[in-house]
């Protein structure tokens, strides 16, 4: 669930007055679904560490900020156990902090919560992710330890990150967010960098039909989410599958045009 906002760029090869993927869409929420491999993360010994980041991420739970490497999106990071449930981890990019997440365990420890703010953007962009616990973890390590599955009932995000507007073409599509990224595709395939991305996400477009548009993005030269998006005849609602690669997940939800 943690990208949401980079998962609806699609596209149609029609006249522009009847372009299917033309205008504003927005993610309704109370759709999203997800499946496959649960979020693990272990918090013992005074380490953190986290299974569903890319690449793993294994650090001091001791409120430092730590040099880490191969991330896209940021370079050092941060974990703080808050309390016996509740554990803040904090990452920064050059010194300037990227997200700050809060992860708070429930009394009877069967459900995650988990609150973020982004502060990449044009302006600070928040949510909030539940989860259900599926395995636990070590003998004695924090709550926060095992192995969740996302519960989208209940999640939230704020406007600007279910929120995507694009301009069609005979050939090609443009895409803006308010997160203040966008990108200037052609349906040949070929690969465009989305501007504004501080993680320099490549993505290519592929036009299946009319009304369906594949679009495979890769970071750092691996491919991280392949998304097929598919427009209703009416041109009201938007259905798309996104294949996530890295985390191995697969989610669904529908868009509706403004």
């Amino acid at each position: 669930m943690k990208k949401l906002v980079w998962l609806l760029a699609l596209l149609p090869a029609m006249a522009l007055a009847q372009a299917p993927f033309d205008g504003t869409w927005v993610t309704k929420m109370d759709t999203v679904k997800v499946a496959g491999k649960p979020d693990v993360y272990v918090v013992a010994d005074g380490m953190y560490s986290c299974e569903a980041c890319y690449p793993g991420l294994k650090i001091k739970a001791d409120g430092t900020d730590q040099k880490v490497t191969g991330h896209a999106y940021y370079n050092t990071a941060s974990a703080r156990v808050v309390n016996a449930q509740t554990v803040e981890v904090i990452t920064h990019r050059d010194g300037k902090m990227v997200a700050k997440r809060t992860l708070s365990v429930s009394a009877d420890g069967k459900t995650l919560t988990e609150d973020f703010i982004n502060y990449d953007g044009p302006t600070q962009s928040t949510g909030k992710f539940l989860y259900t616990r599926v395995a636990d973890g070590p003998a004695g390590s924090h709550a926060l330890s095992g192995s969740w599955r996302p519960e989208t009932k209940g999640s939230t995000l704020s406007a600007d990150l279910i929120t995507v507007t694009y301009h069609q073409s005979a050939d090609g599509l443009k895409m803006s967010s308010p997160t203040g990224q966008s990108f200037d595709a052609k349906f040949d395939g070929t690969p465009v960098l989305t501007a504004g991305d501080p993680g320099k996400t490549m993505a290519a477009l592929k036009l299946i039909d009319a009304n369906t548009i594949q679009e495979t993005d890769t970071r750092q030269g691996k491919i991280t989410d392949v998304t097929i998006s598919k427009v209703s005849a009416d041109g009201k609602t938007m259905q798309v599958v996104d294949h996530d690669k890295i985390h191995g997940t697969e989610m669904t939800y529908t868009a509706e045009k403004k």
